[in-house]
């Protein structure tokens, strides 16, 4: 089983996110993550987070680990979180880089 992983391995550089916006200031991270759960195993979920004015910034990205993940929550087309309607769409720009990654261990 260790080595179908292993095998694995180089296909998990692909990406399988969305954009999601008009995130609630009530979530944090953890529900977000709980919420996209539901359609897939969620890889990891950045939340920009404002310092001057105390909340997260209203706009995350999901990852999740397969493309099933990613097609699962493309096809609905209404999340409603806390009576709010959020927008996802799939990412078309990585999130990585310096500045994601500062954001990302802030984020922790």
């Amino acid at each position: 089983m260790a080595a179908a992983a292993a095998a694995a391995a180089p296909s998990s550089r692909k990406v399988f996110e969305v954009f999601v916006s008009r995130v609630p200031w009530t979530l944090a991270s953890k529900e977000i993550k709980e919420y996209f759960g539901q359609f897939g195993p969620v890889k990891k979920c950045l939340l920009p987070f404002d310092k001057e004015k105390g909340f997260h910034k209203g706009f995350c990205w999901v990852a999740f680990s397969t493309e099933e993940g990613l097609q699962n929550v493309l096809q609905k087309e209404v999340h409603l979180v806390e009576g709010t309607k959020l927008q996802v769409q799939r990412n078309r720009k990585l999130f990585q880089g310096q500045r994601a990654n500062r954001i990302t261990e802030s984020a922790h």
